[in-house]
């Protein structure tokens, strides 16, 4: 069961609890509460009876300008930047990048019709066809990732760039490290 449906059933169970909770079997006769019988009004006698509705999550949403995703977590909504940086003739996937690889893992496990495209890219440092390898081993040390999070191989689709396609021009090691890169692209 994925974090996000557990999540929900959380938020469902607590909001009934909170009802429930909430509940008094108790009657008030108004007409004894006038402004000298001493209690205090909060303003609550005059709403409607809580409903109890139950939150369906939405489904992730796609920004076709971007190929960026957008998922809903309980209301809230959240662009995932999608991209993914590694260190130097690495395709180790940093610990900082988890919490948001398993944010895109929830949203493809729950929509099972995304695609995705895992584009590897490489610093302009080494030969032509290192950078190619190295692009598509980072690429798939995301797939990898990804996959033992739950996400079916067959919405992954892994492609290198090398060094083709910087993020940003120049020498020096912090135009390389922008370089060094995954990029989701949705489809």
């Amino acid at each position: 069961m994925g974090i996000t449906k557990i999540r929900n059933i959380l938020a469902v169970s607590l909001t009934a609890l909170l009802l429930v909770g909430c509940a008094s079997d108790e009657t008030v006769d108004e007409t004894d509460m006038g402004p000298d019988s001493g209690s205090m009004t909060t303003g609550e006698e005059n709403m409607a009876p809580a409903e109890e509705t139950i939150v369906q999550p939405k489904k992730p949403m796609i920004d076709s300008s971007t190929n960026r995703i957008t998922i809903f977590d309980l209301g809230d909504a959240e662009t995932l930047t999608g991209v993914f940086y590694f260190d130097f003739d690495q395709a180790i996937v940093k610990r900082s990048g988890h919490v948001e690889l398993d944010k895109h893992a929830s949203a493809l496990m729950s929509e099972r019709t995304l695609r995705v495209r895992l584009e590897g890219h490489a610093d302009e440092r080494g030969t032509r066809e290192y950078n190619l390898a190295l692009g598509e081993r980072r690429a798939n040390a995301i797939r990898a990732y990804l996959v033992a999070q739950g996400v079916s191989r067959s919405q992954i689709e892994v492609i290198s760039y090398g060094e083709e396609k910087p993020e940003v021009m120049g020498t020096g090691e912090s135009n390389w490290a922008r370089n060094r890169r995954v990029e989701f692209s949705y489809r």
